[in-house]
C-alpha cells in the first residue's frame, strides 16, 4: 500500500486529533469507528474529505500505519469462523456446569430458566419459598378437588334426573297399558245380579270353628316371627297366627290318620297359614310354589264345612252342593276329586256320615252326572265349560253352596275364563266364601280378583311365579333336527318315571311314536284325544306301568304324579308361567327333581330373558348362551310397585314387551282388525283350555 499524498491545501485535522477532541469533549458518540475511518480516507492518493486541517508528512505516515493495522485486524477477525449466538450461550452454559460440578456444587435448574446454585440462597429464603410453593400446591389441589366434586355431583344429579325421567315415562306407559287391560277385564269380578242390585258384602262368613287358646293368646310379634322363619308373607286384617301341626287345627281323628297314611306329618308353609284362615270363614288368595300342598288347603276346610252341614241336617235327593271347586282342566279336576274322596272315605270309615263328591268334567255323560246330583251331593269339582252347561240347563243349582274355590285361579280370572266365572257367580243368590289358589298370579290379576272377595287375606310363600327351589334346572342348546336323538340321551340321566312337554299336539304324537320305536314305554295326553284315552294314559302312568308321559301344557297345571324324577321341556314355552308349571311336576313334597329344557334359535328372546332371570333368582347355573343375553336395564327393577311384568309376572321384561299380552291382543282382534282388548269388548270361548267340557 502506497503512502498518502501530502496535500497542503487540505484543512482537515489528523485522525488522532479527532479522537482527542471527542474524548476531551466527553462525547463518546464523537469517537470514530474503524468503519468511519475507512469512509473518511480515500485510498490510492486521493484526498480525504474536506474539513480536516493540513497535515505534515510524518503525520500522514502515522495515519497510514494505523490504517494498515486496523485493516489487518479486520481481516483477521473476518477469517475466524462465525459462531451463532445460541450456540455460544450453550457453550457458556456447559462450561459453567462443568465448573460447578468440579466444585461439587448442586445446580438446581428449572425448565426454561437458567440454572442457579442452591448455595446462593440462604436458609430463610429457601424455607420461605418452599412454604409458598407448598401453599400454592395445596390450594391448587383443593381447588381441583372442589372442581371435581362439583362436577361429579352435577353429573350424578343429571344422571339421576334422567333416570327418574326414564322411570317415570315407563311407569306412565305401563299405567296406560294397565288401564286398557282393566277395560278389557270389565267390571269387578261379581255376578250381574249383585252389581245390578248394588249388593255389597262387608262381613266375613261365620263358622263354628274356634281357635285353641294358645293361638288366641299369641301376640302379633310372635306370629310375625314364625312367619318370617318359614318365609310366609301375609296381607290382610285380623290374620290368624300360623299353626305348626294339624292336631291344633282340630281336625277329626280319621283325618289325622289319613294324613299319616299319606306320610303327611306336618303342614307346609301355605297350609299352616291358609287352613286356619279358611276354617275361620275368611276369603283367601293363596300363592305358593308348585308342589307345596295347596290342594289340601282348600279341600280339608271344604270337607269340614260339608260334614258340619250334613250332621246338622242330612242331605236329601236334589240338595247340594255345599262346596264347589273349579279347575282349568279335566285331569286336574279328576285328581282333586280323588283327594276329596280319599278323605271323605276316611271320615266314613271313622264313623262319620258319607260325603258325596262329584267330578263334573267333559267327556262323561251328562245324564250320569245329573243322576248323581239328583241323589244329593256335598261337593262338586268341575271344569268351567261343563259347569256352565249344567247350570244353564238347570240340572244343578247353587242355592245351598257356601264355599267356592278356584284352583289355578290366574287361569280362571285371566282372559279365557272370566265370562265363565261371572256366569258361575250369577248363580249365587247369597254370600259365599271365595278362595283363589295358584303358583303364578301377577299382582294386577290379584287386585282384579279381590273384587270378588270380602275382606280377603293374601298368603304368599315366596314370589308369585317363582320356580320351586327343589328342582335342578338345566338348559341345553339343541338344534331342531337333533332334538329326538338327544331326548333319548336325556331320559337316561335319571330313573323313570319322566315327563316330556311340548307346545303342540303333533309333536306329542311324533315323540310318542319315536319313543315306542326305540323300545320306551310311553303314553301321550293332549286335548285332541278322547277323554277315555286321556284318562287311561294318566292311570297307566300313575300306576307305574308306563315310564314316560308325553303331553302338552294340559298335563302341567296342578297334576300330581308320584315320584317324578325328570321333566323334559322338548321346547321352550312361549310364556314363562307355563315353564314354572311344567317343571313344578317334579321336586314335589320336599323331594329333589331335575328339569331339562331344550332351546335353540327358534326360542323367543323375551321368554329367554325371563328364563335367565328365573335361573338367577333360583341360584341355578346360567349356560353361556343365556349369559350372553343382555339382561341389564330396568326390567329387573321395581317400578310403580311392580317388579318385572305386571301382566304375566315374568322378570325379564316389562308389560310393554309382554308376549302373553301381545298374544291376547292378536286373539281378540276380529276380522275387521279392531282391537277389542283396548275397547273393553270380550270374546267367548275357553282360551287355551278349549274343549274342556
Amino acid at each position: 500500500m502506497g503512502p498518502v499524498e501530502d496535500n497542503s491545501n487540505d484543512s482537515r485535522p489528523p485522525i488522532t486529533s479527532i479522537s482527542q477532541q471527542g474524548v476531551s469533549a466527553g462525547n463518546s458518540d464523537a469517537l470514530p469507528s474503524a468503519t468511519d475511518v475507512l469512509d473518511s480516507v480515500e485510498l490510492g492518493g486521493s484526498p480525504v474529505k474536506a474539513g480536516l486541517s493540513k497535515r505534515t508528512r510524518a503525520q500522514a505516515d502515522d495515519d497510514a500505519s494505523l490504517l494498515e493495522k486496523l485493516l489487518e485486524e479486520t481481516e483477521a477477525a473476518d477469517a475466524k469462523e462465525y459462531v451463532p449466538l445460541k450456540k455460544r450461550k450453550a457453550i457458556r452454559e456447559k462450561l459453567l456446569k462443568k465448573q460447578l460440578q468440579a466444585l461439587n456444587v448442586h445446580l438446581e435448574t428449572e425448565e426454561g430458566a437458567p440454572g442457579f446454585m442452591e448455595s446462593d440462597l440462604d436458609d430463610e429464603a429457601k424455607q420461605k419459598e418452599a412454604k409458598q410453593k407448598e401453599a400454592a400446591i395445596s390450594k391448587a389441589r383443593l381447588d381441583f378437588r372442589k372442581t371435581l366434586l362439583a362436577t361429579s355431583r352435577k353429573l350424578r344429579q343429571e344422571a339421576e334426573k334422567n333416570k327418574k325421567d326414564v322411570v317415570q315415562e315407563i311407569e306412565e306407559e305401563e299405567q296406560r297399558i294397565l288401564e286398557q287391560v282393566s277395560k278389557s277385564l270389565g267390571a269387578p269380578l261379581q255376578g250381574v245380579r249383585e252389581r245390578a242390585k248394588g249388593i255389597v258384602y262387608s262381613k266375613r262368613m261365620a263358622t263354628s270353628w274356634t281357635m285353641p287358646a294358645k293361638y288366641r293368646e299369641m301376640t302379633e310379634a310372635e306370629a310375625k316371627e314364625v312367619r318370617e322363619r318359614f318365609f310366609v308373607d301375609v296381607n290382610g286384617t285380623d290374620v290368624p297366627p300360623p299353626f305348626r301341626n294339624f292336631k291344633d287345627m282340630r281336625f277329626p281323628q280319621p283325618i289325622l290318620d289319613a294324613l299319616k297314611k299319606k306320610n303327611i306329618t306336618a303342614p307346609t308353609q301355605i297350609q299352616m297359614q291358609g287352613i286356619p284362615a279358611l276354617l275361620q270363614g275368611r276369603d283367601l288368595i293363596g300363592i305358593a310354589f308348585t308342589g307345596s300342598g295347596k290342594t289340601l288347603v282348600f279341600t280339608l276346610p271344604m270337607l269340614m264345612g260339608a260334614l258340619e252341614s250334613e250332621m246338622r241336617a242330612p242331605y236329601i235327593p236334589g240338595e247340594g252342593p255345599w262346596g264347589l271347586v273349579v279347575c282349568p282342566s279335566r285331569e286336574l279336576a279328576s285328581q282333586t276329586t280323588d283327594v276329596v274322596n280319599f278323605f271323605a272315605t276316611a271320615l266314613h270309615e271313622g264313623g262319620y256320615p258319607q260325603l258325596r263328591c262329584l267330578c263334573m268334567i267333559g267327556g262323561v255323560s251328562t245324564q250320569e252326572q245329573a243322576a248323581f246330583i239328583r241323589n244329593g251331593v256335598h261337593c262338586v269339582v268341575a271344569t268351567p265349560g261343563r259347569l256352565t252347561d249344567m247350570l244353564n240347563k238347570r240340572r244343578m243349582g247353587l242355592n245351598q253352596c257356601r264355599y267356592l274355590a278356584f284352583d289355578e285361579a290366574d287361569r280362571m280370572v285371566d282372559m279365557g275364563f272370566e265370562e265363565e266365572v261371572r256366569n258361575v257367580l250369577d248363580c249365587f243368590g247369597h254370600q259365599r266364601q271365595t278362595l283363589l289358589f295358584s303358583a303364578t298370579m301377577p299382582r294386577k290379576i290379584q287386585e282384579f280378583a279381590k273384587s270378588a272377595l270380602v275382606d280377603p287375606i293374601v298368603v304368599n310363600v315366596g314370589r308369585a311365579g317363582a320356580a320351586n327351589l327343589d328342582v335342578i334346572q338345566e338348559v341345553e342348546y339343541v338344534k331342531q333336527e337333533n332334538k329326538l336323538p338327544y331326548l333319548l340321551h336325556c331320559l337316561q340321566k335319571t330313573e323313570p318315571p319322566a315327563l316330556v312337554f311340548c307346545e303342540n299336539k303333533k309333536d306329542v304324537d311324533d315323540i310318542q311314536e319315536y319313543l315306542l320305536l326305540k323300545g320306551v314305554e310311553a303314553v301321550a295326553i293332549h286335548g285332541g284325544l278322547a277323554q277315555e284315552e286321556r284318562s287311561e294314559a294318566v292311570r297307566l302312568f300313575k300306576e307305574g306301568r308306563k315310564d314316560v308321559l308325553v303331553g302338552t301344557d294340559v298335563a302341567s297345571k296342578g297334576l300330581d304324579f308320584p315320584a317324578i324324577q325328570h321333566v323334559i321341556n322338548f321346547d321352550m314355552p312361549k310364556e314363562i308361567e307355563n315353564y314354572v308349571h311344567r317343571i313344578g311336576r317334579t321336586g314335589r313334597c320336599g323331594r329333589t327333581g331335575v328339569a331339562t329344557t331344550f332351546i335353540n334359535k327358534n326360542s323367543e328372546e323375551t321368554v329367554l330373558l325371563d328364563l335367565k332371570a328365573l335361573l338367577i333368582e333360583a341360584g341355578q347355573r346360567i349356560p353361556p348362551f343365556l349369559d350372553a343375553l343382555d339382561s341389564r336395564g330396568l326390567n329387573l327393577k321395581e317400578i310403580g310397585g311392580v317388579r318385572g311384568c305386571a301382566y304375566c309376572g315374568g322378570l325379564g321384561h316389562r308389560i310393554g314387551q309382554c308376549p302373553k299380552l301381545e298374544s291376547q291382543k292378536r286373539q281378540t282382534q276380529g276380522s275387521t282388525g279392531k282391537d277389542y282388548l283396548t275397547s273393553g269388548s270380550r270374546y267367548g270361548g275357553t282360551g287355551k283350555y278349549g274343549g274342556e267340557w
